[in-house]
């Protein structure tokens, strides 16, 4: 991956609709301050975001098989969920692999070319 694709990425991962509003800002801030003196401490800020939002699979399926994700997201919908989660962790997925969590992957592995 290079710079470019990297910032598309971001892009990509702000625009997802399941990307928490916290890591949308922290994503926007780092686009905004890319050849400023603040994009360092703008991508520290992204990395650490990323890896308190990134929800692992375990998490998924608890959270989609709870009352509460029933309440928020519908019996079906949630239901559907856990079990497409159940699926990932049969295939050996440790995360969750909605749009927002897999680009987000993808930039921290990429953390090198976010300074």
């Amino acid at each position: 991956m290079n710079r470019d694709e990297l910032i598309v990425t971001v892009k990509t991962m702000i625009a997802a609709p399941s990307c928490c509003q916290e890591l949308k800002e922290a994503g926007q801030k780092w686009l905004n301050a890319i050849g400023s003196n603040s994009e360092k401490s703008a991508a520290e800020a992204l990395i650490a975001e990323i890896k308190a939002d990134i929800a692992p699979i375990d998490h998924v399926i608890e959270f989609f098989s709870s009352p509460r994700g029933i309440e928020l997201f519908g019996a079906e919908k949630a239901k559907a969920i856990a079990d497409h989660a159940r699926e990932v962790k049969a295939a050996g997925g440790k995360w969750c692999d909605c749009p927002a969590c897999s680009a987000g992957l993808k930039i921290l592995e990429n953390a090198q070319l976010l300074k």
